[in-house]
């Protein structure tokens, strides 16, 4: 006898499910694996990218020391004239420089200070100040004489035992520590002269709180090298200080700037290094993070098990599942076989009740009652409608970094105040506080000093703009500073003063703006201009657009950013704001907004 359709039934099922499920798993395990290997190297490579970036500020303040003496001229002066110019005075001078830059850092160890002018220099150590002398023979320091012929400002001597600076300082053996010493070159401004020079010495303690943050202790490796492989940092503090020779380090200086990472295997590390290169100013210096094998593919394994055991899990099931399905499917059909003999033999009786109500059983009634009619059976047919939407594309705004912006224009403004530029400082304070203002989304509701704050910074720029052809004056009650209000409800306004009614003036341009308490539960703000103003009919046009709307062809002037202003208050305020415009061809145009002195509380918490 053949195979029956039960059988057959539970071989096909079987195969189906378990020859797909299978490779599913010997698939999923391959790619996750894969997968959690790449995203476990780019997550590592983003996170010492982002301590590359920490250290790098870090050390260039400290590099950047320096430059704080440039800004102080009495010190300067002894840098020019000597100490021994006015040896009490300037040795004060000395002393307060060094002990104010000292207490900037708490990792400073030492500072060393030599003035040229006089081959003097003096110490400071653990906040003790050295007493003067003569270094006659300053240029046998290596990096000192280094730094006479270098381009630049500032040179970086490795990880090493603190030393004492021409023997001013006292350093007990038991407190000598590892130190990182920035060696920079004073000249004189603008002639470039030699002045001196001002060494300091930091602990380790800020960079390693850096870089531990890097990586898994006990588990993984960090590395900080400079281009000559000396170790700035290491997880193994034995190495700090010593040359990198090893195999690795080279093959890692050999990686292109696309590589985030390579493999090794040796005696003593097999695993995945991932490393960046340093840029600017430490450009050529490396941070280089090991990452064992072990470790790398710790959480794919597990990923994978997790996966075969779920697998084997969900299998077992779906066996049992088509064991039943077969059997269920089958059983009936036997039933239904046997009575179609019993028809082919002449009795046309069914000895079953009912075989449910899906198709086999539909199948069973209809050859109950209908044998004679078995070839018209209907066939019901399902359809399935399948509608296929398309996915809208959403275009996501490119936003600079607002902190990229204010810290670029604070650079700008300090640049501008050492080259004695006070006009173009403050013009940048105000559009960054403008920029700060505007782009901050957080707060829709701020109290009225900031809006004022806010309006005065756009005034002080278009001050600039117009220089005595533009006056404004701000007369704000002490009391109305500190209510909430709407955010940018006064800026709009005064910009309209600038594009319509200030346009094709010849007289002096004037603004005025006015917010005083008119009792205790109203608060009245008036912006007034005396431009070209509006005639009657203008008016009309405006104060309708702002109650009713208009057509696009009839909004025009300021009716466009009232309106918004208009439209907001109303539903801050649950309409009992009000906005009034008066104005003519002869008094200018002027704007008046009354609003309640507190906000209704729904308001302003949500």
């Amino acid at each position: 006898m053949g195979w029956d359709i039960r059988k057959k039934l539970i071989i096909f099922l079987m195969l189906v499910t378990v020859l797909p499920f299978g490779s599913s798993i010997a698939i999923t395990y391959y790619q996750t694996t894969k997968a959690l290997n790449e995203r476990f190297v780019s997550t590592n490579h983003d996170l010492i990218v982002k301590g590359k970036e920490d250290i790098t500020s870090y050390l260039q303040d400290i590099a950047e020391m320096s430059t704080v003496l440039y800004r102080y001229t009495p010190f300067m002066n002894v840098f020019r004239d000597g100490i021994s110019d006015d040896i009490q005075n300037n040795q004060e001078e000395v002393h307060r420089a060094l002990i104010y830059l000292f207490n900037t850092r708490p990792e400073i160890e030492q500072m060393h200070l030599y003035i040229n002018n006089g081959k003097d220099s003096y110490t400071i150590y653990h906040s003790s100040l050295s007493g003067r002398g003569k270094y006659e023979n300053v240029f046998s320091h290596p990096y000192y004489s280094k730094l006479i012929c270098y381009n630049g400002y500032s040179l970086i001597e490795p990880p090493h035992l603190i030393y004492s600076y021409n023997h001013l300082s006292f350093i007990p053996n038991s407190e000598k520590v590892n130190v990182l010493s920035f060696h920079n070159i004073i000249r004189d401004v603008p002639s470039d002269n030699f002045l001196g020079f001002l060494s300091i010495d930091i602990n380790l303690s800020k960079i390693s709180s850096i870089a531990d943050r890097l990586y898994t202790k006990n588990a993984e490796d960090l590395y900080i090298m400079d281009e000559n492989g000396r170790i700035i940092y290491s997880s193994n503090k034995k190495v700090i200080g010593t040359k990198n020779n090893e195999e690795w380090f080279q093959q890692v200086k050999q990686m292109s700037s696309s590589s985030k990472s390579i493999e090794w295997k040796d005696q003593h590390f097999s695993g995945v290094i991932v490393s960046e290169r340093f840029s600017a100013q430490f450009k050529n210096w490396y941070i280089v993070k090991r990452i064992p094998y072990n470790v790398l593919y710790q959480s794919a394994r597990q990923t994978a098990l997790m996966n075969i055991f779920i697998g084997l899990i969900t299998l077992v099931i779906v066996l049992f599942a088509t064991m039943v399905v077969s059997f269920k499917i089958t059983a009936p059909i036997k039933v239904l076989s046997a009575n179609m003999k019993k028809v082919e033999a002449g009795e046309f009786e069914a000895d079953f009740d009912s075989f449910g109500n899906d198709e086999i059983g539909m199948l069973g009634r209809n050859f109950k009652s209908m044998i004679a009619k078995i070839n018209e059976l209907i066939e019901r047919e399902y359809k399935l409608d399948i509608q296929n939407k398309a996915s809208q594309l959403r275009v996501l705004r490119s936003q600079i970094n607002p902190h990229f912006l204010y810290n670029a224009l604070q650079s700008i403004g300090t640049l501008a105040l050492k080259h004695n530029a006070a006009p173009v400082y403050s013009l940048i304070t105000s559009l960054s506080n403008i920029m700060r203002y505007s782009m901050n989304m957080k707060e829709d509701i701020v109290p009225f000093s900031s809006e004022i704050k806010h309006v005065k910074s756009y005034l002080l720029l278009q001050k600039q703009r117009f220089e005595e052809q533009f006056e404004f004056e701000l007369d704000i009650q002490k009391k109305v500073e500190g209510i909430l209000v709407p955010k940018m409800i006064l800026q709009p306004i005064v910009e309209n003063c600038f594009k319509h009614g200030f346009d094709q003036q010849e007289e002096k341009a004037a603004i005025l703006i006015e917010a005083w308490m008119q009792d205790e539960e109203l608060v009245c703000i008036r912006v007034k201009d005396n431009g070209i103003g509006v005639n009657e009919e203008q008016l009309r046009t405006i104060r309708r657009e702002l109650n009713q709307g208009g057509s696009k062809e009839e909004r025009k002037r300021e009716s466009i950013g009232l309106k918004n202003i208009h439209d907001r208050l109303q539903i801050y305020y649950a309409n009992q704001a009000k906005l009034f415009i008066t104005g003519s061809l002869e008094s200018g145009f002027t704007v008046t907004i009354q609003i309640p002195t507190d906000m209704p509380k729904e308001v302003e918490q949500s």
